[in-house]
């Protein structure tokens, strides 16, 4: 939904921009601002849910998003859409950081494949769909009327939240039990462990601003993860700016016409649906001999797939060749782009475990930052350099940038074992197991629950 959200907004800013009499450059910072919100607020919310729970954070930025919504479907003027494009950004960024501490909370390392892929699928899959029927409502109805169908479905989702969901996080899961036992024998002495070591809101607002930021300055991991997805978030952005006026000054396409085109996107993302169904295969065949880096086999096929995706759709946009060409490399290019993004959830998941979201939040602000800064540039170079060669220009960083998952497949261990980070959760999770098999040890023996 709040993928969709942004790519719905791409196509509608002709309309925007005709009704509120602003200038294209003024539109397309609706879209970086949305993607700004997601990199920023994560810092906050990641750790803030690992300190009072998943359900809560969910279900009060689902209303407030909704709230954003409302207020760009009756902005008066450019500013108020601005403002709540990036308020939007802000509290519709909960599912993109939150997904992967929520994923580690219900399943084990070897189950967390299909969940994430489906994850991973229906965000990219929306950024097509969005495009899609954004640009079909937009050409009858209006910008405003691609808003109050967002804000339809939002609500619908609110609901939805509210009745199925329940809280993950297995720390606020205890301290929920330990005040029902409270409530239940009127013995205080009934407390969970989280809640006798629980922070002040102060520290715990600081814990959650700075363990983002400190994985993503001293993890390695993260870093790479951080600069290769940076690059491929903007360049992502730059398609979705580029698409519209590439088809439809090169093949004369309206805003319908131009609004199919993204069914591409949709194309990659299933083909990278598939893709990751097998990645999870091989992930289960080959973790007792890779560990963590078992998730990157198909990831080094996907660096590939981006330059070569890229470069088809550069040289082919052009009157002389069938739009099926250019349609095929962005294809190519998004199945490249879906893959990349469900691995990086599921490694970086795996290889920081219950700081998984604070991991996530750090690589999030980075590569959502790069989402804002490129589409405010890209448009001056494709009048200066052309479409062709700026296109061409981000085919060759990406093909410069294609060997960052191979240095993982094959050094990600050494990289791993050198971290102070991964090494303190690998400590803890060896005294957590010890602990459990200590605890079942004693409870199979006869009179030791009474030592």
């Amino acid at each position: 939904m709040t993928a969709a959200a942004a790519s719905s907004f791409s196509i509608s800013t002709p309309s925007l921009t005709y009704d509120l009499h602003c200038t294209e450059l003024e539109a397309t910072l609706g879209l970086g601002l949305y993607a700004v919100g997601f990199g920023i607020v994560p810092l906050v919310t990641s750790s803030f849910s690992e300190e009072i729970g998943r359900r809560p954070v969910y279900i009060f930025s689902s209303v407030v998003f909704t709230l954003t919504q409302i207020m760009v479907a009756l902005a008066p003027n450019i500013g108020t859409v601005l403002a709540g494009r990036a308020l939007g950004g802000i509290f519709g960024s909960t599912g993109a950081s939150l997904v992967g501490g929520s994923v580690a909370d219900i399943w084990q390392p070897q189950e967390r494949g299909l969940p994430m892929t489906l994850f991973a699928f229906t965000s990219l899959f929306s950024i097509g769909l969005g495009s899609v029927i954004g640009g079909v409502i937009q050409s009858s109805l209006g910008w405003r009327w691609v808003q109050w169908i967002h804000i339809m479905f939002s609500f619908f989702f609110i609901i939805l939240v509210a009745l199925v969901m329940s809280e993950t996080r297995a720390s606020i899961i205890l301290i929920q039990i330990a005040r029902s036992q409270r409530k239940l024998t009127g013995n205080n002495a009934h407390r969970a462990k989280a809640e006798i070591d629980r922070e002040s809101l102060w520290s715990l607002i600081k814990t959650s601003c700075s363990r983002p930021l400190y994985f993503l300055l001293t993890e390695p991991i993260v870093q790479s993860f951080s600069i290769w997805c940076g690059f491929v978030w903007g360049v992502v952005y730059c398609f979705l700016e580029s698409i519209t006026p590439i088809f439809q000054t090169t093949y004369g396409f309206n805003v319908q016409q131009t609004g199919y085109v993204y069914i591409t996107l949709c194309i990659g993302a299933t083909i990278g649906f598939f893709a990751n169904l097998y990645q999870d295969k091989l992930y289960r065949r080959h973790f007792a001999r890779k560990e963590q880096e078992a998730r990157l086999y198909l990831v080094c096929v996907a660096a590939l797939c981006l330059p070569i995706g890229m470069f088809i759709f550069a040289w082919t946009a052009s009157p002389k060749i069938h739009w099926i060409a250019p349609i095929v490399g962005l294809s190519v290019f998004m199945s490249g782009v879906m893959v990349i993004f469900q691995v990086t959830f599921l490694y970086l998941a795996d290889c920081y475990n219950t700081y998984a979201s604070s991991a996530q939040a750090g690589q999030s602000l980075f590569r959502n930052s790069m989402a804002l800064v490129f589409p405010l540039f890209t448009q001056q170079m494709f009048v200066t350099l052309t479409y062709k060669w700026a296109l061409t220009l981000f085919a060759i960083l990406a093909l410069v940038m294609a060997p960052t998952p191979f240095v993982l497949f094959f050094y990600g261990s050494r990289i791993r074992a050198r971290s102070i980070a991964s090494r303190n959760i690998l400590a803890t999770d060896v005294q957590a197991q010890h602990s459990h098999t200590s605890s079942s040890s004693s409870a199979s023996r006869p009179g030791m629950d009474k030592v």
